[in-house]
């Protein structure tokens, strides 16, 4: 696919830029300088040509610091895998010393380059964009990426580069597994990506929330393409600074949402803290499939008993999530990191199991009732039928017998035994109730 990176000083609207071009919200956007650090990917379809953008961060040249010398980096990377390249100018601003530093590392790439002059909102605006032609880049686009003037152009120059792509037989849409990475800051989210696709992809530093926007990834591994998603650190409520880190979060938390199997990453240095227990319960809710990551393994003083007494401080703490394997890792030298695509090929699998309602009706209920009774002789089940309403989350609709809801306890249980008895790795098991519906009084019509 033709891609083009955005590139440019930090606060210029490459962010907003890169949004509208794709046609959807997905990298951060504020007033703070320095809000994107990682590669954001995102594609669009134009002119029936197909376009992949990549965002960067804000670059500083000839930078010491951590981050923005990390952030530039990543943007070096993105200019290796482009065929054309987006400068991002502030046209309110005018030409600055910065814009100007980043023009000779844009021409030692090789790569054919467009100025793209952003904040000329009014007609009144565009004469801003004339200074710009001194850059002596290909071409100059004065454009609006707030509020979308000048965008669609730059989308036709775009698609007439692009050479005409031959007719070929639609492929099959290959199945792949959504994986995302998430716990709060500094527990190693970003070091447990790369090492599970074999590169640097995310920006690593001992910075805690060095990573803002969710970064997808796609990787095969043994035939099975995964979307590994990095998320930024989730704080407790009341906790992030800053209207961007509120954003990441949420953003995090959506991700959840649309994850098949989500890494909860914990600390095996600091052990189960409240904060993770909460994020535990956001991914318990969220419906994926939930698999504990113990990162640092490395780090503890371990005999005989080490995991088990974290499992049983985990299962304490996060007794939502007993369900959830654990598996103790060290992102920084990899050890037992492979053998997570296992764990999650299983959990993903175990998310579209569907038992036949036959099954559920003729053999388990009956099994659950003896069960039941064994425990309390005068206790009935109360339940006229089972149905599996869906897979992905597995979800069970249970017609009650009478018009009150089962026992919490009771319906614990069942979950237990669907369990005990059909699996459902790493996943949680959702239950519906349906009541049986109320009484109609008839009444006599008074003209018979």
């Amino acid at each position: 696919m033709f891609q083009v990176t955005i590139v440019g000083r930090p606060n210029v609207g490459k962010s907003t830029l890169f949004n509208r071009l794709c046609g959807f919200r997905k990298s951060i956007v504020g007033d703070e300088p320095g809000i994107t650090r990682d590669r954001i990917y995102g594609s669009v379809r134009w002119n029936d040509k197909s376009i992949s953008f990549l965002d960067t961060g804000g670059l500083i040249p000839d930078t010491r610091e951590v981050i923005p010398e990390q952030i530039l980096n990543q943007a070096t990377t993105a200019l290796s895998e482009s065929q054309l390249v987006l400068i991002v100018v502030d046209g309110r601003a005018g030409i600055t010393p910065l814009d100007e530093l980043l023009l000779p590392m844009l021409r030692k790439s090789g790569k054919p380059v467009w100025t793209v002059v952003n904040k000329i909102d009014t007609p009144a605006l565009e004469m801003n964009a004339a200074s710009f032609y001194q850059f002596g880049t290909e071409r100059v686009f004065a454009v609006s990426a707030e509020h979308g003037p000048g965008t669609a152009d730059l989308l036709d120059a775009i698609a007439e580069r692009i050479p005409a792509e031959p007719l070929e037989p639609e492929a099959k849409e290959e199945e792949e597994i959504a994986v995302a990475v998430v716990g709060r800051p500094n527990v190693g989210k970003s070091s447990l990506v790369n090492c599970l696709l074999g590169f640097e992809r995310s920006i690593v530093t001992d910075v805690p929330g060095t990573t803002r926007d969710s970064v997808d990834t796609l990787i095969v591994h043994d035939g099975v393409q995964y979307r590994i998603i990095d998320t930024a650190g989730i704080r407790r409520k009341g906790k992030p600074e800053g209207v961007a880190e509120k954003i990441s979060v949420v953003m995090a938390q959506k991700s959840l949402e649309k994850a098949d199997v989500a890494l909860l990453l914990l600390d095996a240095e600091e052990g189960v803290t409240k904060q993770d227990a909460g994020i535990g319960g956001y991914a318990s809710d969220s419906g994926c499939s939930v698999i504990i990551v113990l990162n640092k393994w490395d780090l503890v003083e371990k005999d005989t008993n080490t995991l088990q007494t974290f499992t049983e401080s985990i299962h304490r703490r996060m007794k939502y999530l007993q369900y959830a394997p654990i598996v103790s890792v060290s992102a920084l030298t990899g050890q037992r990191v492979p053998r997570l695509f296992d764990v999650i090929r299983q959990a993903h699998e175990a998310r579209h199991v569907r038992i036949p309602t036959g099954m559920l009706n003729n053999m388990f209920v009956p099994d659950l009732e003896k069960d039941l009774a064994i425990q309390d002789p005068n206790k009935n089940l109360g339940i006229r039928y089972i149905t599996q309403a869906r897979t992905n989350p597995p979800t069970f609709v249970v017609f009650v017998a009478g018009r009150e809801r089962l026992h919490f306890s009771t319906e614990r249980h069942l979950v237990n035994r669907l369990r005990e008895q059909f699996g459902f790795f790493a996943t949680p098991v959702r239950i519906q109730q349906r009541l049986k519906p109320p009484k109609t009084s008839k009444r006599k019509d008074p003209k018979k």
